[in-house]
């Protein structure tokens, strides 16, 4: 059954109501981010992977974060404007949500498989050679590195949109329901104050996390695991993934 359209008021957008809900919007929208390691996980590994600079780095989540939030505002504008009953807009998000988290699920377990193809194809290996006063030397070299970064462009260019496809089908599962929805009853400007707020903290704090542990893990050097930098970027991926998926992280 359709729902009546909600009561928007166009009073004063700072209402105790609205200020309230701004200050919820703040926490909620740092809380949710950092309790989940969808909101980060993926830029860090991939960062540290992919070699990315932290500017990169800093656009490829700013985006994935615009787009990961203002797909359930836009959401949440549709729902209040045809007055969309919540229980509709709710069980939608969850699709939304199983939907993004099979989709990082398969990124990653694709990504940690072609890490250990990668890995297989650059191991190192031993050269002999002997020098005509009968001396020999022996070094050690990889042929995939040399042309690592000119087979790997494609995916290079094709990884940022990948990452921001997921996190447009992510959802924002508390901002409809808690926030969106009951601004919406005080007035208009509010309910886009509100999401603005709630917007603002999300990807502040995305950022803040991402470029404070990318640069941390820039210097962490593994040795002989190096090679398997996108294998583990693939895992950490697929897992947080399931995090997701299984204990509703």
């Amino acid at each position: 059954m359709r729902a009546s359209p909600i009561s928007v008021k166009n009073g004063d957008d700072m209402t105790p109501e609205i200020t309230l809900l701004c200050g919820t919007a703040a926490t909620i929208g740092v809380l949710h981010t950092l309790f989940g390691p969808d909101h980060y996980l993926p830029f860090i590994v991939m960062s540290r992977a992919r070699r990315w600079s932290l500017t990169r780095t800093a656009v490829i989540t700013l985006l994935c974060g615009i787009g990961h939030v203002f797909s359930s505002v836009l959401l949440g504008l549709v729902g209040v404007a045809f007055g969309i009953a919540l229980t509709r807009l709710e069980a939608f998000e969850g699709l939304r949500g199983n939907l993004a988290a099979w989709l990082l699920i398969g990124f990653g377990l694709a990504y940690f498989a072609w890490g250990i193809r990668h890995a297989v194809r650059n191991r190192p290996h031993k050269h002999i050679h002997a020098h005509g006063d009968g001396e020999q030397h022996v070094h050690q070299h990889v042929h995939q590195s040399e042309h690592s970064h000119l087979h790997g462009a494609s995916s290079k260019n094709l990884t940022p949109w990948i990452l921001f496809t997921i996190f447009v089908f992510g959802p924002c599962e508390p901002l409809i329901p808690i926030l969106m929805y009951p601004a919406a009853r005080s007035s208009m400007p509010g309910m886009i104050l509100v999401a603005s707020v709630f917007a603002l903290t999300t990807i502040t704090t995305m950022l803040t996390v991402v470029m404070l542990s990318a640069w941390g893990v820039s210097f962490a050097r593994l040795g002989p695991l190096e090679r398997y930098t996108h294998a583990l970027a693939g895992a950490a991926i697929c897992i947080s993934g399931l995090a997701i998926q299984f204990l509703g992280l």
